[in-house]
């Protein structure tokens, strides 16, 4: 099949398979505060890491179907603060729970029964049960286009300032992730566990003759 997206919606199957085209894709667990001090956890599957020095992440955000950003992208932009934290497979029903479309100001830690603790350099607290955090402030917000409304695609971008790592989850000082067991997303409402991990080096030039 070929599906030409500029020229139509229909691309003749049940579902659309554009997000099954892009996999796996890693799970931005995402805690930040509103003005007013609520707490607020979402995960985003438009997410990775985009930069080493310094390491940066970014996450990308549609509308809402009644037109505001999300309130993710809000309290990023606003509060200029966020942490990524690890979705493993230990704690994927919390995280589907979390995506839940809650009235505005209820805290999907509670609605998810999820514990939290302070972080260390920003102000949203971290998922106390993720084996891994990444502590973020704000850098920038690109707007995308989108075909239906005019508030556009958010993809906010965020420079890293500090990594929680469990020593449990460490062997020989590497993370191992066969003990974290990360899920990612993949189309539809398929997700994938990380619990095989391959090894391959980098191939080296042969000294010229």
């Amino acid at each position: 099949m070929f599906w030409n997206v500029n020229e139509t919606a229909d691309h003749g199957l049940p579902r659309n398979p554009w997000k099954a085209c892009v996999v796996p894709r890693p799970i931005g667990w995402i805690t930040t505060i509103s003005e007013d001090g609520e707490v607020n956890l979402a995960p985003y599957s438009y997410f990775n890491a985009c930069g080493e020095n310094p390491p940066m992440v970014m996450f990308s955000g549609g509308p809402r179907p009644e037109g505001p950003k999300k309130d993710t992208v809000a309290n990023c932009e606003v509060q200029g603060e966020f942490v990524c934290n690890m979705s493993t497979w230990a704690l994927r029903d919390a995280m589907n729970q979390s995506s839940a479309a809650l009235p505005a100001g209820e805290d999907e830690t509670r609605f998810a029964g999820l514990e939290t603790e302070p972080s260390t350099l920003v102000k949203p607290p971290r998922i106390k049960a993720a084996p891994i955090h990444i502590e973020c402030v704000y850098h920038q917000t690109v707007v995308m286009p989108h075909n239906v409304n005019e508030e556009g695609n958010r993809v906010v971008f965020g420079r890293v300032v500090g990594i929680h790592i469990k020593d449990e989850v460490l062997t020989d000082g590497f993370v191992d992730m066969a003990k974290v067991q990360p899920i990612a997303r993949l189309g539809y409402m398929d997700y994938a566990r990380v619990d095989t991990v391959f090894r391959m080096d980098r191939p080296t030039m042969k000294a010229a003759e």
